[in-house]
Formats: structure tokens, sequence, C-alpha cells
């Protein structure tokens, strides 16, 4: 019976993941991600029941659009499976299974898979779109705020001067946020990086949050020796997006589910 349930669990991560590709296509182009329907980035024919199967409609169309036969993205694939892995690790976690499951377990799990989405989302449109959406921010603070309440409501641990303080530090971090916007006339990546860890570390908490980042510079600074080894064109270099968000974000992923995922 467990094994059915953890079926169903991956098949609900990659219906996400599947949502989430179109959301990190359109939230940089403001388009719908709710109510317009699914079509193909090339042709712009509208999308079959039969072409937006997660997983499978990848691999029975051959990465290729039905009606433009133009080549589909592996990421779309990709992402779906890793959504599905982390609902599962999400609930391995947990140590949700068919005889203990109960109303506490499975808030836990919509909250965690929340953030989750959160993150994929954060990472997806920084590598692809070089940039933090502020949008997306927002989604992260309102989840934050619904796990807090259900914290406070259940916990007996629960510490309001923490949150008051981490709550302070992304006011005065916004205000500095909307000065430099008005100063430079553009948003200040530094900025939503220290809102985006300070979200992390309200959900996470703060060693988690430590060892994310700590892995996050790690991930970088192997990065920047390996293009050094290879000798990139140092112009391409100097005008290359550095996708801090994405790596805080896999790292933050990593660090999670990796422990658990160790002892399991």
């Amino acid at each position: 019976m467990n094994v059915i349930l953890y079926i169903i669990i991956f098949i609900m991560g990659s219906v996400f993941g599947s949502f989430l590709t179109l959301a990190t296509y359109r939230i940089p182009l403001d388009q719908d991600i709710t109510h317009k329907h699914s079509y193909c980035p090339k042709c712009n024919h509208k999308l079959g029941f039969l072409d937006m199967i997660p997983i499978l409609s990848y691999i029975f169309i051959r990465g290729r659009c039905r009606y433009c036969k133009a080549k589909i993205s592996p990421r779309y694939f990709i992402i779906e499976i890793l959504c599905g892995i982390s609902f599962v690790l999400l609930a391995l976690m947990l140590e949700i299974n068919v005889y203990t499951i109960n109303i506490n377990t499975i808030i836990n799990f919509i909250l965690g898979a929340l953030y989750i989405v959160f993150l994929f989302l954060i990472a997806g449109i920084d590598i692809e779109h070089h940039y933090i959406d502020k949008r997306v921010l927002a989604y992260g603070i309102l989840i934050n705020f619904f796990s807090l309440i259900y914290e406070f409501i259940y916990s007996e641990s629960f510490n309001v001067n923490r949150i008051i303080i981490y709550f302070a530090i992304i006011v005065i971090v916004l205000i500095i946020n909307t000065y430099e916007i008005k100063k430079k006339g553009k948003d200040s990546y530094a900025i939503n990086i220290v809102i985006l860890s300070i979200i992390m570390n309200l959900f996470t908490y703060e060693l988690v949050t430590i060892i994310s980042i700590v892995m996050t510079l790690l991930i970088i600074a192997f990065t920047e020796i390996i293009k050094s080894i290879l000798k990139k064109d140092k112009k391409q270099e100097e005008n290359e997006h550095l996708p801090m968000a994405f790596y805080l974000c896999i790292a933050n992923c990593l660090t999670m589910f990796l422990p658990n995922f160790i002892m399991i």
C-alpha cells in the first residue's frame, strides 16, 4: 500500500513540475499562468490532453512538438522528474505512510510541497531569465505566513521574537530596495538574494540555511575553477550572469533532503 501511496505522491509532484515549467516561462513575460490554455511557444498551437501528460508526453512525442515538430527543451522533462522525486523525498522526510497519516502530516506535507514549488520557481526563472521575480518572493513570504500560523497554533516552542526580528529585517530590506529602484531605475539582485535567504531561514531554520549558503559558495567556487581550467573567454565571462539564486535553491533542497535520504 505504501508503494502505491508514494507512486501517487510522485505523480502529484510531476504534475506540479509540469505547471512549474509553464510558470517559469510565463511569469517573466507577465502572462496568465492559470486561465490561459497551454500552447507551443514555437507555433502557438494549443496543446491537447495527450501533449500535457507529465514525463510520458515528452517520451511519447520524442521531445518534439506534435504540430510543428520543433524540439522541446529537455528541461521540461527534467523538472517534472525532479519535482516528483522532491515530493517523494518530502513524504519520506515526514515519515508519511498509509498507517500513520494524519491531519498534521498532511498539513506539513502541503506546506512543504508549496515551499518546494517556490524554490523551483525561483531557480527556474533565475537560470532562464537571470533575475528574481518579486511576485515569487511574495509567494514565498505568504507560504511562510501560513506556516507560522500553523506553528503558532500547534507548536509549544514557537518563538515570537524570532519571527518579529526576521519580518522587521524583510521590511527594512524592502525599503532599501525601493530606494535602490528609484535611484538606479532597476531592481537589486543582491537585495533579492537577501530576501530569499530570509524566506529560507524562516521555513527551514538557521542551520539548514547556513549549510545551504556554504554549499552554494562551494558550488560557485567549483564552477569558477572549472571555467578557469577550460580557459573560458574573459569578455564573455564578465557579461555572464551568476545564477546565485538558482544555486541557493538547489543547495537548500539538497540540505533538507539528503540527510534524511541517507539515513533511509
